[in-house]
């Protein structure tokens, strides 16, 4: 199954440095989320060829700017390109008045409809699930309410094994009952059981992005095993004072998350306008989290 993220946006308060605000893109089986959504998310959608039609789902971690500003231009510019078919936002209660602040005094009115479902900061609930994922809230503490979202891959059937169905000549209407563990009977009456004519399936695949918040180890709970783990890392370890007074973390705390989370990956990012330069920021995750890279513009991970 493809499960793929691109990083849009890796800085925090104010771009700088050609770093853009909070954005991410997750295709999940051609199925596009959009998480956070910063001021210029519609442009670096257009800069790594991303079709914004595509998005069916938004994701907002909270109403700091630097992760919601560009909503309003994102929804805008579907409207004007003649989108019809329902957005839904996942996203702080507040937003939806927001929203429609911004709407009615630009006498706006969206040719499709907006499904808006707020989230709980205070506890971990499932907030989408289709087919292939779903999708949880973890509650974190930053200065104002504050959710990440972790996106869990479900579980598939078994695989047909191939020289099996070849050998056996098994019908193509056969296949998905033997992969809900019904038997086959060949044209010489002999049973195969299910399990050997498949293989397991893969394991599912997890991804949780950890938006804005101290490291108050909370949440380890709800993101351990994951095999991709984003963490803000708003400061090296020597501002660990200011990351705290901010309700920030620093990359040495993200590297400490991973660690204790037992995620396989780490990706960092919302990084400080004070760092023009990012590897020592990536060298101090790296001493204690080895398996760590930075969420730059245009990154693509893969699950």
């Amino acid at each position: 199954m493809k499960f793929e993220i691109t990083i849009l946006g890796s800085s925090s308060a104010t771009p700088i440095f050609n770093r853009n605000p909070s954005a991410q893109l997750l295709n999940i089986n051609e199925k596009f989320f959009l998480v956070d959504c910063g001021e210029g998310t519609q442009q670096q959608m257009l800069r790594y060829g991303l079709k914004a039609q595509r998005i069916d789902d938004i994701f907002i971690s909270h109403l700091h700017g630097d992760h919601y500003l560009g909503l309003v231009g994102l929804l805008s510019s579907l409207h004007l390109n003649g989108r019809t078919k329902p957005m839904n936002i996942y996203a702080p209660a507040a937003l939806q008045e927001i929203l429609e602040v911004n709407f009615k005094h630009s006498q706006t009115e969206l040719r499709y409809p907006l499904n808006f479902q707020p989230t709980d900061p205070e506890k971990s609930t499932t907030i989408f699930e289709n087919y292939d994922v779903v999708v949880s809230t973890i509650p974190l503490a930053h200065r104002i309410p504050c959710t990440g979202f972790k996106f869990s891959g479900k579980k598939r059937l078994p695989k047909m094994i191939r020289e099996k169905v070849d050998e056996l000549n098994i019908p193509v209407e056969q296949i998905s009952l033997i992969k809900r563990g019904f038997p086959f009977t060949d044209h010489k009456g002999k049973i195969h059981g299910s399990s050997q004519l498949t293989t397991e399936p893969d394991k599912p695949k997890a991804y949780a992005y950890c938006s804005d918040t101290i490291c108050d180890w909370n949440y380890i709970d709800l993101i351990e095993n994951v095999d991709v783990l984003y963490h803000e890392a708003t400061f090296m370890h020597d501002m660990v004072d200011r990351a705290s007074e901010t309700f920030h973390t620093t990359s040495l705390q993200a590297a400490q998350v991973a660690l204790k989370a037992n995620a396989e990956r780490l990706l960092i990012g919302h990084f400080s306008a004070r760092y023009r330069e990012l590897e020592p920021v990536l060298a101090e995750a790296k001493s204690l989290f080895p398996n760590t890279f930075l969420a730059t513009e245009g990154s693509v991970f893969r699950l």
